[in-house]
């Protein structure tokens, strides 16, 4: 049993074959799933998908890059998805300064009002940072966030560690498996404490490397988590079933899902 904690189910490269991409991700063993949101168009979706789905969770809320187009109803809209079950995480919210597709002090303000919300529902923060840390990691202090994720973390081990000081979750992806550019990510996961560890896909993104079988369209899909379960594994020593379980049991604690998800031998 694996736990993707990132996929975005609604990209255009699954509308094809969606149920299809489900299905395989579920033979191949990844029977939790986490649907990451955008926009509060894109966390309806999600929220409904997941009322069809068994062990389908999703985040609510607004990307950086979408910040300059939330209106004050959209945060109301966007408090009430919190109201079903399914929806255990605010995000994925943050800060990109490297695209800057909405004003960097947009972005703050929208960041921050997702801040409180988490704080107000008692829910996870789903973190994006790009080219923003110092920034990121003040306003997380300011608002005295002890309880996220820092979502496909690819920084190096200073970073690892002050969000493991907050008391952050660490995302990993198939960067991990990118010989070209993973080598800071390879030394911090070093300093990673296994129950703090998350494994995700960020699917249709970041295909692994490491695939023996690569699909020719260059799509990530939920059924290679494994290969990156596989791959932690390699790095730091452990079986890839000990990666496999505690990465689920972690994903079970961060979104408070009920114990009986948790799969023990």
């Amino acid at each position: 049993m694996v736990f993707d904690v990132g996929v975005n189910l609604f990209s255009t490269q699954f509308d094809l074959d969606r149920q299809d991409v489900i299905d395989r991700a579920k033979a191949a063993g990844v029977e939790g799933m986490l649907l990451i949101s955008s926009d509060i168009a894109e966390s309806r979706q999600n929220q409904l998908e997941c009322s069809r789905q068994t062990n389908f969770f999703c985040t609510a809320g607004v990307h950086p890059h979408y910040a300059a187009s939330v209106t004050a109803d959209d945060m109301q809209q966007l408090k009430s998805l919190f109201l079903h079950d399914c929806v255990v995480a605010v995000g994925e919210c943050g800060l990109d300064f490297n695209r800057d597709f909405s004003p960097r002090q947009t972005q703050i303000k929208v960041f921050e009002q997702q801040l409180d919300l988490a704080k107000s529902i008692d829910k996870a923060v789903y973190l994006h940072e790009r080219d923003a840390f110092p920034t990121q990691l003040a306003l997380l202090k300011d608002h005295q966030i002890q309880h996220g994720i820092a979502h496909c973390f690819t920084g190096d081990k200073l970073q690892m560690q002050a969000y493991l000081d907050l008391g952050l979750y660490i995302g990993i992806t198939g960067w991990l498996c990118d010989e070209r550019r993973h080598d800071q990510l390879v030394q911090a996961l070093g300093y990673l404490p296994l129950d703090r560890l998350l494994i995700e896909t960020d699917a249709p993104y970041l295909l692994p490397r490491t695939l023996q079988q690569k699909p020719k369209n260059r799509r990530n899909e939920p059924m290679y988590l494994p290969e990156i379960a596989r791959y932690i594994a390699q790095v730091t020593g452990e079986s890839a079933e000990h990666i496999r379980k505690i990465s689920w049991q972690n994903s079970c604690r961060v979104f408070n899902l009920p114990q009986d998800l948790i799969h023990v031998d």
